[in-house]
Parts: structure tokens; sequence; C-alpha cells
């Protein structure tokens, strides 16, 4: 169990905080496991805290997939409090010390949030400092974490000025998913799977994820980042690692990040020529967009691990926006065996090598995909599958969204799922031949699967979405 906390959280009125965090906190004070909590909310906007405790009810009725029960809103409602930015370091302090006051014990902990755009971080880590709330506290950061490497070593520099580097929580929800956790269980736990893991049974291996929205007003911001800084270095290079990390010597943080970052220091630099960049037709006409606007919205890349587990084997990595589906997942590639034993006709290698498919969504599931003969005379194959989703279990109720699972991990002290500044500055570096040198931006219909090039990327595989076949729904 995490100490009594007070969360102080910058950038209290803005999307984030309303979609995914005041919810979030609200369910892990209704579960328990921070019932000795307590928010500070601040952000540019001048209100009461009878405003923002309304601001906050109005967000958990409209983003809470969870029913609010009065008893539990009007105990959660007496734990906010708000100081807005322009009433100054001081006054912050002060309802810091305030909330404290009203925790049990005195080994009270601070959380710092900071929901705020990435060029106001360094503002409010100042004003974190200035305030003299540092001492006992942690704070979490989200994306991105710089735009190149000499940019993420200055912002860790400038970090390390006010916080130690075991403070300093770099957020990453797609890691909070019960499905990427999963990876380590399914991997770890059985010794079926393990002794697979290699690059004498795995073909390839695809990380995709497409998503369906467009920039909901942030043109300003996508413009300074594009799809490869906003989503590959700080998600899909962070489940990479996951997937092809080694077993770690324990199951705690020392460990699993040590593992993790040996997977990105074998990383080979990405090569422009296995990259296809993508711009959805009509984004040069958003918002804050500029008309020559050459910032990609959809990126591919093909890279590899060069160390003795997956010398050889493709990661292929995809993501985009206004694409024909959204969806979050990790599929891993089987070696087909020979097929001269079966008679011609039989189907074998029809559908492809045999998958083993993670889905990270808000529903996790996986599947196991493999051959297996057609009831009745001759031998003809079809293509099965072994599914598993969270939904069917009677634990799903006990399935922590991604946001409140990182909080509560960060409240503990658990950077297992968190990214390092190590970590961080190796991606910067093994992507600057790519961010030197971008290959050009091709255009792509909204709705697609991205710019055709992306089949040749890929060749002579093919992509693992859209998928052949639906995931069955239980009956």
């Amino acid at each position: 169990m995490a100490a009594p906390l007070t969360v102080i959280l910058f950038g209290a009125t803005g999307d984030l905080a309303k979609r995914k965090l005041i919810p979030g906190m609200l369910h892990l004070f209704q579960s328990g496991l921070l019932e000795d909590m307590r928010v500070v909310g601040t952000s540019l906007d001048d209100m009461s805290v009878d405003d923002f405790r309304e601001l906050a009810l109005k967000a958990i009725k409209e983003h809470s997939t969870r029913t609010l029960k009065d008893e539990d809103w009007n105990a959660f409602a007496q734990r906010l409090d708000y100081v807005p930015m322009s009433a100054g370091p001081d006054a912050l302090k002060a309802a810091v010390l305030r909330s404290e006051e009203l925790l049990p014990g005195d080994n009270e902990l601070r959380l710092h949030y900071l929901s705020v755009p990435p060029k106001a971080a360094l503002s409010a880590v100042r004003t974190i400092g200035e305030a003299g709330l540092v001492e006992n506290s942690r704070i979490i950061m989200e994306k991105p974490f710089g735009t190149d490497y000499e940019s993420s070593r200055k912002l860790n520099r400038q970090l390390h000025e006010v916080f130690d580097e075991a403070q300093i929580f770099r957020i990453d929800h797609f890691l909070g998913k019960e499905a990427a956790q999963n990876i380590l269980a399914f991997r770890f736990a059985n010794g079926l799977f393990e002794p697979i893991w290699h690059r004498n049974s795995i073909d390839h291996v695809q990380i995709d994820v497409p998503e369906t929205l467009g920039l909901t007003q942030r043109g300003d911001f996508y413009e300074t980042t594009g799809a490869y800084r906003d989503m590959v270095v700080t998600h899909l290079l962070q489940m990479l690692a996951f997937t092809a990390m080694e077993p770690p010597t324990a199951l705690e943080p020392a460990s699993i990040n040590r593992e993790k970052t040996k997977v990105f220091r074998s990383m080979s630099p990405i090569e422009p020529s296995n990259v296809v960049r993508g711009q959805y037709v009509g984004y040069r006409n958003e918002p804050g967009v500029a008309p020559d606007s050459e910032t990609e919205t959809f990126v591919a890349i093909k890279c590899y691990i060069d160390n003795w587990r997956w010398a050889g084997v493709p990661f292929y990595l995809r993501t985009g926006k206004r694409m024909a589906e959204g969806a979050r997942i990790i599929s891993i590639a089987f070696k087909e065996p020979p097929r001269s034993m079966f008679p011609a006709g039989s189907g074998v290698g029809d559908h492809g090598p045999d998958h083993l498919t993670f889905d990270l969504s808000d529903q996790p599931r996986m599947s196991l995909s493999f051959y297996g003969k057609r009831p009745g005379p001759g031998y003809r194959l079809d293509k099965l599958s072994m599914q598993f989703a969270m939904k069917d279990t009677n634990w799903a109720g006990s399935v922590l969204e991604a946001y409140e699972r990182l909080i509560y991990d960060a409240a503990r002290g658990d950077s297992t799922l968190f990214t390092s500044a190590n970590g961080v500055e190796r991606l910067w570096e093994v992507s600057q031949p790519l961010l030197e040198n971008p290959p050009i931006v091709r255009p792509y219909d909204q709705g697609s699967w991205g710019p055709n090039q992306i089949h040749q990327l890929v060749s002579p595989f093919s992509w693992r979405l859209p998928f052949e076949r639906r995931w069955r729904e239980p009956s």
C-alpha cells in the first residue's frame, strides 16, 4: 500500500485530467488502493475550489466507466482542493501543507503529476522547486521526453537540477495496460513459450497501433512532433522492449528496467531506407498546420535488435492518424515448417505463419493461431485459434485502467512500467539517422491503412492488420 498521499495535479482543468486522471483517482480512492489520498489541482484557469469540484464531478459523470455513488463522490469531493497558478508558489505550498495536515500519520508523500504541454513542463518543475515541495515527492511526466538526442539530454539535465532520477516517473500509458504486463507473465511463467521466444523459432514481430482519431485541435503541437516523436519513441519502442527483453533476475523495477535498457542498447540505428512516412489527405487544412507541412501523421518502420536472441529478426512498427481502424496489437509470427510432406492442396501455409497476438485494448485479449486438420476424409488443413479474453473471466472487474495503474505504481515507488533517462536518451540516439535524413512524406487517404509503400517495407511478409478473421465473441 502507498503512504498517505497528496497528488498535486498540474493542468487540472485540461483534457487528460478530465478524461482519465480525475476519474482514475476517484476509482483508486473508491477501491481502497489509495484511500489516504488528497488532490490539489492547479492550472492557468482562475477558479474557486467549489468550481473545481463541480468540474471534477462533470468530468467523472462524462468519462468514468464505473457507477458513481453519492456517498463516494461526497467523500472524494472533500479531498479536492484548487489553487490557480497565478497565485504563485507560496499559495501552492500552503494548499499542500493544508492537505497534509488532514492526512493520517506523519510520513506523507507528494506526487506531482505534470498533465501540461511539453513547453510548460520545466516551468512546472521550477514552480515545485520554488515552493519547496521537492522533498518526499515523486513527479510523473507526460511525453514527449525531448525531440532528439541533444534535447532529451538537456531536458534530463534540467530535471536533475531539481529532482533525483529515482523521483522521476516518465509515463507511458500503453505499458499500464493489463495485456502489456501479461507479456511478462506469458513469457516467463510458462515453460512452453520462453524456449521458443528466439530467432530460431520467430520469423518477425509486428507492433501495430493505428488510430482513427485526428488531431483534436492539437495542430500546433503536432507540427513540432509528428507521428515518430509522438508515438514511436514514447510508446511503440517501449512495447518492443517488453517483448524482446531477457528474463530479469526478479520481477522488481531495477531488474526489469536493466533488461529493457539492454534491449535499447542492442538496437541497430534506424535506417531511413527502412522507414515509410505518410500524411493523411486533408492534414494541411487542420487548424495550426502549415499549408506546406511535411510533418508525418503516419510512420512504419523496420528495425533490428542485434543480440544473440534477436539477430536477423525484423521488428515492424506502424502507427498513424485517421486510419481504417483503431487497434493496439503485438503479433509474434513463428517460422513455418517444411511443407513437402503435405499433399498438394492441403492448405498448409495458405493463411501465413502461426501467430501469437496480444491485443492491448481496454478489454485485453490474446490469441494463438495454428494449423489443424479438418475432420473427414483426405488431408485438408484449416487455420484454428485458441483465444483468451479478460472480459470472459471473473477477474474482469479487477482490471485497473492504464492511468490508474501507473498513478498507483508511482505512489508506491514502483518504476517497472516507467521509462528511465538512459533508456530515453538511447532511443533518441538510435533515431538520429532517421531524424537527420527523413524520407519523403507520402499522402494516404483517411480511413486507409497508410501509403502503399508499407507493403514493400514488410515484404515478403504481410501486415497482421487488418485481421483475416475477427476475434471470436463468447457464445
